[in-house]
């Protein structure tokens, strides 16, 4: 099971594997203030999309289109684990963005809940 949740909220046992997906360490909080079990940059999305979002040069629909080609052209290895994860258990995608409706961690969880921990055949 996958859950979204900002870095700023609190830290709950229910969260099971937390890691960071952001690409750029959270604004105002410390490395050693921020449980997490690990950080995946290259799982956040590429610098110029992030930064169209952001100036709105695109809307959001656009924002995930083209993230989830970014996500789809990475080597499995690089998402894998988590599908792996939370086979067993809950992974909380943890990401500083102040928009809770669209966030590149919302993108990211639809795209690893499709994702199959093994190839077919």
């Amino acid at each position: 099971m996958f859950q979204c949740k900002r870095v700023y909220q609190i830290v709950e046992k229910s969260d099971g594997y937390r890691v960071l997906i952001d690409r750029l360490w959270p604004r105002g909080i410390k490395k050693v203030d921020l449980v997490l079990d690990g950080w995946l940059k290259n799982l956040a999305p590429s610098a110029d999309l992030r930064l169209a979002l952001h100036r709105q040069l695109i809307d959001f629909s656009s924002f995930s289109v083209a993230y989830r080609q970014e996500l789809y052209a990475l080597d499995r290895s690089c998402w894998l684990p988590l599908v792996a994860t939370a086979e067993k258990g809950t992974v909380t995608l943890l990401y500083a963005s102040s928009d809770t409706q669209h966030n590149h961690a919302l993108v990211l969880k639809k795209f690893l809940e499709t994702q199959p921990l093994w190839p077919l055949s």
